[in-house]
């Protein structure tokens, strides 16, 4: 079945499908890259199994975000959404699961990356 084909390629619902599945994806890959510093004592190879197999959750959410948001956005707009959605999700999880919370100095850097990702978008 080919599930493109079930997807429209403009309108609303085009441009958020991507986002919401960015979202998804962003999630996993924190927890895949950062979830584990929790878990220090873990084996490394554990570690790396592991977030090996939260990478492959990942990708099947990502993957399918740039193929469905492809039709509504350039590739540098989809990387840029991207990277937005990274640093929020982030900035989250650093605060709620690490108990690390940004400091003023990230929170600003953060803020400068997404007013420089806000170029992408000007036509």
């Amino acid at each position: 079945m080919n599930l493109a084909a079930l997807v429209p390629s403009s309108g609303p619902f085009a441009k958020l499908l991507p986002v919401l599945l960015l979202l998804v994806s962003n999630v996993f890959m924190t927890f895949a890259w950062y979830g584990h510093l929790k878990f220090k004592s873990s084996p490394l190879f554990i570690v790396i199994l592991t977030s090996w197999a939260i990478a492959f959750v990942e990708y099947c959410f990502a993957v399918p975000a740039n193929r469905f948001g492809s039709a509504v956005y350039s590739p540098a707009q989809l990387k840029t959404i991207q990277e937005v959605i990274t640093l929020v999700i982030f900035a989250g999880f650093s605060a709620f699961y690490l108990k690390e919370p940004l400091s003023w100095s990230q929170v600003g850097g953060f803020v400068l990356i997404a007013a420089g990702a806000a170029l992408i978008f000007q036509k």
